[in-house]
């Protein structure tokens, strides 16, 4: 069993005119984006849901297709050979 840990980069979104009452929150994997990993939501909260969300796909995607899921470089993804548990604080 393998363990991935890819980076997320979470920022506020709106339009230069919008108040930032307006703004939403985007979510994406760099390493992924051209794969469709990107994603927004209301909050941080939602958005890294919904980011969470789209990976599985992706990477399902991926195993199913035989696709070898990246595993570099180590400043985007971080691979371990067993598992663990990640917590963002």
């Amino acid at each position: 069993m393998k363990t991935y840990v890819f980076r997320i980069v979470l920022e506020e979104d709106r339009w230069p005119d919008e108040p930032e009452s307006a703004a939403v929150w985007r979510a994406h994997i760099p390493i992924l984006e051209a794969q469709g990993a990107s994603t927004w939501g209301e909050t941080k909260e939602e958005a890294l849901k919904n980011i969470h969300e789209v990976l599985e796909m992706i990477l399902k995607e991926f195993l199913e297709e035989g696709r070898p899921i990246p595993t570099g470089p180590e400043s985007e993804i971080k691979v371990l050979d067993e598992p663990a548990i990640s917590v963002a604080i």
